[in-house]
């Protein structure tokens, strides 16, 4: 199962699984975000490359004026995937235990 939507403090919000198969899909919906951008990853169980991919793309947009996504509630076995695709040097992120 795979979900993507805005919370009540206007964060995006991802759960289930981002795969090649649901990239277009979460692409499409960050698409439409502008400015600093807050993606929550607490529900977020597994991300491929194209899943990675598309929080590239959609980084390398906002930065382009200035701006950029931080990541939050990012578990440890994300953060790990962050870590060795060197993800974690391009993100602002902030694990679940920060808090």
């Amino acid at each position: 199962m795979f979900e993507i939507g805005t919370d009540e403090a206007g964060h995006v919000r991802i759960s289930g699984r981002l795969d090649a198969a649901k990239a277009p899909r979460a692409q499409t919906f960050l698409d439409r975000q502008d400015g600093p951008c807050v993606i929550n990853l607490g529900g977020l169980e597994y991300i491929s490359s194209a899943g990675l991919g598309v929080l590239l793309r959609t980084h390398k947009r906002l930065m382009a004026n200035g701006e950029g996504i931080r990541l939050v509630g990012v578990g440890p076995h994300l953060r790990d995937i962050f870590s060795y695709s060197g993800f974690d040097r391009l993100f602002d992120i902030e694990t679940a235990a920060d808090g």
